[in-house]
């Protein structure tokens, strides 16, 4: 028994030995592959974008990625970041919640630089107060709440699309113009989030500027679909306008029903997104919207922007593949003049106020104190469906707001009007 006993004893001790040995192999294996690593995220510049792939802005989500890959195709052709190549992880933020998890695993497990990206004003919220407690750069390229600008602004967020205000005032100047504001009765229908709210307060205080009568509200859900119940208030109503505060497919949806439905009452809308126009089809969209960019911009930059868009996709740019494509070349540029991918030192870059080639007339600049880009808007009307030469044709641009002999401030919400405190 004892001899059994010492041979299974031997036995044992030879396999810790060999565990033991093949253990001292294996990290002797992590460790010497270590400095592999090190060197390959050395090699990259890696930032973390997100933004929604699915749900009522997905298919804007869809064109930001096309943009986004476009820009990091062209920057790593050219040579890439500080002498790297840009990469960029890019995911479906799909809801607020999924958003800040997600930005967190970014920032702490996956090794970016910041963050760039959505659409969503209240995942965009969620985002920046990751990227806050983080003390990492957020730049939020598609959401357009004031209070993102406002209240919620902190040091690390910048904002590169048009905001609530002004998207309210390209159209207001428009309607002022045609005389559809003063004495006019307005029906709103509003999405239900915080992106709606928001613009629903600018625009009352449009009305209430200018003379017109705000006669009611409907909210929506953001996965409603059906919209008899609140075309049917609208009929009741009995408005002189009916004005849009929705978004994404909500756009979509809504002027297709309100041209089954025959209703009089001339609509307009102060939020439209291009991919969203799109889908409503030639007849169904009418009336006259605010847009940020749109792929008939007579620019020798949008021209050649356009172009290879559509040599590449078969199809033309939406406003989302616009504009992250130029937030990526501002950020590399940025990058390379800073010599460095450090948060602190971006932001003191872009509170300098250096401005940036966005392929539209006018140069545009972050202002220092509530970091919004400043930038044109345009007013567009929809063309008849027999003057579309495709699909793709749908609106007519307005002149640029504000125009060339304004300061482009003026359409901007000022520091008295605004309660951001960085």
């Amino acid at each position: 028994m004892d001899g059994e006993r010492a041979t299974a004893d031997r036995t044992a001790t030879t396999r810790r030995r060999a565990v033991l040995a093949g253990g001292g192999v294996l990290l002797a294996g992590a460790v010497s592959g270590f400095p592999a690593i090190v060197r390959a995220q050395a090699d990259v510049v890696r930032l973390g974008h997100l933004t929604p792939r699915t749900g009522f802005l997905g298919a804007l989500g869809d064109y930001a990625v096309l943009g986004l890959e476009m820009a990091k195709e062209e920057i790593n052709a050219a040579g890439g970041v500080l002498g790297r190549r840009l990469e960029i992880l890019s995911e479906d933020s799909i809801n607020p919640d999924t958003a800040a998890t997600k930005a967190t695993r970014m920032l702490e497990r996956d090794g970016v630089a910041f963050l760039v990206g959505e659409i969503s004003s209240a995942s965009a919220l969620a985002i920046s107060q990751v990227a806050a407690r983080a003390k990492r750069l957020f730049v939020a390229v598609g959401p357009r709440s004031d209070v993102l600008r406002g209240k919620n602004c902190n040091r690390y967020m910048f904002c590169t699309d048009i905001p609530n205000t002004v998207m309210v005032n390209a159209v207001g100047r428009a309607l002022l113009r045609d005389g559809m504001v003063k004495g006019k009765k307005f029906f709103t229908v509003t999405s239900d989030y915080v992106f709606g709210h928001d613009l629903l307060r600018a625009a009352k205080a449009f009305f209430a500027a200018n003379g017109a009568l705000h006669v009611g509200d409907e909210l929506v859900a953001t996965d409603v679909t059906d919209f008899s119940p609140y075309l049917l208030k609208v009929r009741q109503s009995r408005p002189d306008i009916v004005c849009l505060n929705l978004a994404g497919n909500q756009v979509t949806n809504f002027v297709k029903q309100y041209a089954e439905f025959g209703l009089p009452y001339p609509t307009v809308g102060f939020n439209l997104n291009t991919a969203d126009a799109w889908a409503a089809g030639p007849g169904n969209l009418s009336g006259t919207w605010p847009t940020v960019w749109y792929h008939t911009l007579d620019t020798p930059g949008s021209r050649a922007f356009v172009a290879a868009f559509t040599e590449k996709h078969g199809k033309p740019p939406e406003n989302h593949a616009w504009i992250t494509y130029v937030v990526i070349k501002m950020l590399a540029r940025a990058m390379e003049e800073i010599k460095s991918t450090d948060s602190e030192q971006l932001v003191a870059y872009f509170e300098k106020g250096p401005t940036f080639d966005i392929l539209k007339k006018r140069p545009a600049h972050f202002r220092a104190w509530d970091h919004q880009l400043i930038q044109e808007a345009y007013p567009f009307s929809v063309k008849p469906a027999d003057k579309m030469k495709d699909k793709w044709d749908l609106m007519e641009l307005g002149p640029a707001v504000p125009a060339e002999n304004e300061p482009l401030e003026v359409i901007y919400p000022t520091a008295e009007q605004n309660s951001c405190v960085l």
